[in-house]
């Protein structure tokens, strides 16, 4: 993207280590990044780019090795002069104060304490000529809480630029946004680098480093195993650097639509003691069958986490009716899992698993009131752990360490849930919904919400095409997802929320990623599909 000048390196990496215990995260890491240059940092979960970050911006003090940003050594372990040198970083989860104005989120930790009065005017003048400069459209006196994700995200940027960054480093920073709203921060990219500005893009979105990026560099358990211009680079050679294999695209099988599983009408959700506003859920209307997947897009905070919830069997209908397999299911966990619905949360740290307690513990979380699992109201525990067992096998679970060679297993299931990386977790989160029952049927209906949020390439691929699978075998799969690639992919039918309300399901070739982000900004055409 950028004219990026290889005499002088904005930064420049040295030989950076840093170890946790036994575990190294970062080994020896040389990287240089030049003025005007995007540098897209590609990795696994666990691979080690968190760590390197942390380091650059002052959170980790490396083991071995130093870090140089414009000729300079930067001091380690101090943010402060990683701001002073320089350095900006945009967080995937924004770090903004809802309650105050874009003006006062920008100005907050620019100005000391004893300072008798606030240069709001100048900071106001310097927030607009850094607005129009690099086309990052905000209103100074907007509250931060009344801004779309979008704009949230601007408001992060231009905090960064107005404390002097000339190094970016953006964390997956297209993660919760429309397309119109991507397409417009690449434009963004391209002015601040033609500026000079050198940026690190972290992200697990192929197409979109490919897009942006000028070189890639690719962390695999802690070393730096490929670093190569973007030019010279493909899909299909990142996602093997990053994983050490090759990765397979999801296999989508023939299935026809049988009867419908779950049906919506009406379902409506009103906030708790505010009827006076729009409902968190709208009239929904809804119908999934199985042998089909139908995808759920929006922008974050628009219903979905209600509507996953709903779905779970953690809520209930204020309005409006929910039926699955021909009956009303209470708003009770417990009665959704005895009816065989396999739930997928979005949050699988504080929700799906409970990181003090063990592996085989957590497998059987959702069923160990149940036979063959439980017996007059004593737990079995050989009954428990061989559940545990097919759930790590089928799904491939690797564990932090290996099982005891006596019992034969890959993992050390008494090892604690927090030892895991999330793409492990998921997978035994799936494979405690999907893939360790006794009997061959599969769940009638599957609810995953952000099933493979933060995870990697090859985490990714087996996920999907366990989903798929599932589906083919006659699953009926709501895929709730604000990764547009991922619904593209798997979907069989679309439908938007916005602001509570939900589109009509249309079939995946009536939809265009244009369409989608116009629906996903409350702007519905009369037709899905722009040709």
């Amino acid at each position: 993207m950028g004219q990026a000048n290889r005499a002088e390196p904005a930064l420049l990496l040295e030989g950076i280590t840093k170890r946790f215990g036994t575990l190294t995260a970062n080994d020896g890491i040389a990287l240089e990044l030049a003025p005007g240059e995007v540098l897209a940092l590609l990795g696994e979960n666990g691979a080690g780019k968190s760590t390197l970050v942390s380091i650059l911006f002052g959170h980790y003090v490396a083991d071995q090795g130093r870090v140089t940003v414009f000729g300079q050594a930067l001091a380690p372990g101090q943010p402060k002069a990683a701001l002073a040198a320089g350095i900006g970083m945009v967080h995937q989860h924004f770090t903004l104060a809802d309650n105050l104005s874009v003006l006062d989120n920008v100005m907050l930790g620019t100005e000391p304490l004893w300072q008798p009065f606030s240069r709001r005017a100048r900071a106001r003048g310097r927030l607009l000529e850094l607005a129009a400069r690099f086309g990052l459209a905000v209103q100074p006196e907007a509250r931060v809480a009344d801004l779309s994700v979008g704009e949230r995200q601007r408001v992060e940027i231009l905090k960064a630029l107005l404390r002097g960054a000339r190094i970016l480093i953006l964390d997956e920073p297209t993660a919760v946004l429309t397309p119109q709203e991507t397409q417009s921060l690449f434009v963004t990219l391209k002015r601040m680098v033609a500026e000079g500005m050198s940026v690190i893009f972290i992200s697990h979105k192929l197409d979109e480093v490919l897009a942006v990026s000028d070189r890639i560099a690719v962390l695999r358990a802690g070393r730096l195993v490929a670093c190569l211009a973007t030019g010279d680079a493909d899909k299909a050679q990142l996602a093997e650097a990053m994983v050490g294999r090759a990765v397979p695209a999801p296999l989508r099988r023939e299935s026809r639509p049988g009867a419908a599983v779950c049906r919506l009408s009406g379902a409506t959700l009103r906030r708790p003691g505010r009827g006076d506003q729009r409902p968190l859920l709208d009239r929904i209307d809804l119908e999934v069958h199985a042998g089909e997947v139908v995808a759920i897009a929006g922008v974050a905070g628009n219903g979905q986490t209600e509507l996953a919830d709903l779905l779970c069997g953690m809520r209930s209908l204020d309005a409006g009716r929910l039926v699955v397999q021909g009956r009303e299911l209470a708003a009770c966990p417990r009665a959704w899992v005895s009816a065989g619905v396999a739930r997928v949360p979005e949050d699988r740290q504080a929700v799906g698993t409970v990181g003090e307690l063990s592996l085989w513990e957590n497998a059987l979380l959702e069923r160990y009131f149940q036979r063959p699992y439980s017996r007059l109201g004593l737990l079995r525990r050989s009954a428990a752990q061989a559940f545990a067992q097919r759930a790590v096998e089928h799904f491939d679970v690797r564990g932090a360490h290996r099982a005891r060679a006596t019992s034969g297993s890959r993992v050390d299931l008494e090892q604690p849930m927090r030892q895991l990386s999330g793409g492990n977790m998921q997978k035994l989160i799936l494979g405690r919904a999907l893939g360790a029952q006794s009997t061959p049927a599969p769940p009638p209906l599957i609810v995953a919400h952000q099933p493979t949020w933060g995870l990697d390439v090859g985490a990714v691929a087996e996920i999907h095409q366990r989903l798929l699978d599932a589906c083919a075998a006659g699953s009926a799969v709501v895929l709730i997802s604000e990764d547009l690639d991922e619904i593209m992919a798997l979907a069989d039918r679309i439908a938007v929320m916005h602001q509570g309300r939900l589109t009509p399901a249309r079939p995946l070739d009536e939809w265009t990623l244009p369409a989608l982000g116009l629906a996903m900004a409350g702007q519905e055409t009369s037709t899905a599909a722009v040709h």
